[in-house]
């Protein structure tokens, strides 16, 4: 498969993921609702890592990229509690257009950080979907 269908999937998965999980947090703690679905998660992803045998990768992981993904882990651990929260507080429909705001902040990320470059293309898509975010909230 491509990157696009996975993308594609990512961002179906991701849209299930609202709903679901405001339609779970009912009367649960926002902490504990984002612990539960992050066992969840590490049982599937390590099921994945033997079922397709990628766990004879771990030895030659470097250092680096230990670091990096522990890192990735942390922001991706705040970037739950706080999208459960959100969740907790308003309709889903009004969180998920604001937790999608991480694509510009990606973006610029990645031109910062990356070198990765940014087209006048890319620009004007992010401001149009800055623009639809904000719009479903004002």
């Amino acid at each position: 498969m491509s990157w696009l269908v996975y993308a594609l999937v990512s961002a179906a998965a991701a849209a299930a993921t609202a709903i679901l999980a405001k339609l779970g947090i009912e009367g649960v703690p926002s902490t504990l609702a984002t612990a539960i679905r992050t066992v969840v998660v590490a049982l599937f992803a390590w099921a994945m890592v033997f079922g397709l045998g990628e766990q004879r990768a771990m030895p030659s992981l470097s250092r680096q990229s230990l670091a990096f993904l522990g890192f990735s882990g942390l922001a991706t651990g705040v970037s739950w509690l706080a999208y459960f929260r959100a969740l907790q507080m308003a309709p889903a429909s009004w969180v998920a257009p604001i937790d999608k705001l991480s694509l510009p902040f990606t973006i610029l990320l990645a031109v910062f950080w990356l070198s990765e470059p940014l087209t006048w293309q890319i620009a004007a898509g992010v401001a149009l979907m800055v623009i639809g975010a904000l719009v479903t909230r004002i």
